[in-house]
């Protein structure tokens, strides 16, 4: 019974589990072009439905103030588009005169040019009770602007370059993230009351798609040929740590080697990002309850 109920409690964990189990099962359900189509159910429905569910959940008032912090904005993209890439480089500095095969360094190089996933940043935020608000906005700008920047980064660091289609993943964006939060919060203008009367259950719907997410990504995973790798490669691969892979390196003859990371970093930063959710939620609220303490009575 006890652990019936620490089952129920842990949902999440439970699911991603078996969401890793089923995949691993049969991938081909999952992968792109399968029976669940993730080419659309994944990459336009989800993430719709996820950037729709905070457009309801949140109040305008917290999306508007969370625009005006500019400091907060600037540090965090300029951590993840201009910190992070120097560090990873700075990093493979070292990795190079290892046995790891230099295209996956190359790959890692790769990977820490690209702006985070906007789905996962959101809904991990979310999971945590951190400031979805400036999670959306800081997913969706990085987003837009990592389509200029990251070629710019590849060019710097690896002396790739090559032209993006900036329209059309600019009109992907701007549909799966920018129109459903528009479209969200305007639903809940007209049904504000029922909404916080109700209250409903808008981060487990989040945590839900995630599993969605976590699914298909491994079913890509387990199905991709190109992860054979020596053992030490690997290892080193899954300790440290896209379309504009493949338009940048599009014929290169070494494009598995350089893909190997980013199939490898999705899976793992969601993994890790759900496995560290209660820990980081707990030291959340103890921090807050400290702060209330803190705080001078009048």
């Amino acid at each position: 019974m006890r652990l019936l109920e620490r089952a129920r409690k842990e949902w999440f964990m439970v699911g991603i589990v078996v969401a890793i189990g089923a995949a691993k099962l049969e991938p081909s359900v999952g992968v792109n072009g399968g029976p669940l189509k993730p080419e659309i159910t994944v990459s336009y429905i989800a993430v719709a439905t996820i950037f729709f569910n905070s457009g309801l959940s949140l109040k305008t008032e917290e999306l508007t103030s969370a625009l005006v912090h500019l400091r907060l904005h600037l540090f965090i993209q300029i951590f993840t588009l201009a910190f992070f890439p120097a560090a990873i480089w700075l990093f493979l500095q070292l990795l190079s005169v290892t046995s790891i095969n230099e295209w996956l360094l190359k790959g890692l190089q790769t990977v820490g040019c690209m702006p985070p996933p906007v789905s996962s940043a959101v809904i991990l935020t979310k999971a945590v009770g951190g400031n979805e608000a400036a999670a959306i906005f800081n997913s969706a700008f990085g987003s837009f602007l990592g389509i200029v920047v990251t070629p710019v980064l590849l060019l710097l660091f690896l002396g790739s370059s090559s032209s993006v289609p900036f329209t059309s993943i600019f009109s992907q964006l701007f549909m799966t993230v920018v129109v459903p939060l528009v479209i969200g919060q305007i639903v809940r203008r007209y049904i504000k009351d029922w909404l916080e009367r109700k209250k409903p259950p808008f981060g487990v719907v989040s945590s839900s798609v995630l599993l969605m997410i976590i699914y298909t990504t491994f079913c890509d995973t387990f199905s991709n040929p190109n992860i054979d790798l020596d053992k030490f490669s690997l290892i080193l691969i899954l300790f440290i740590r896209i379309p504009m892979l493949k338009i940048v390196f599009a014929g290169h003859e070494h494009l598995s080697l350089i893909s190997v990371p980013l199939l490898i970093y999705h899976p793992a930063q969601i993994l890790l990002g759900s496995v560290l959710v209660p820990t980081i939620k707990s030291w959340m609220v103890s921090r807050q309850k400290g702060v209330k303490l803190t705080r001078p009575t009048v």
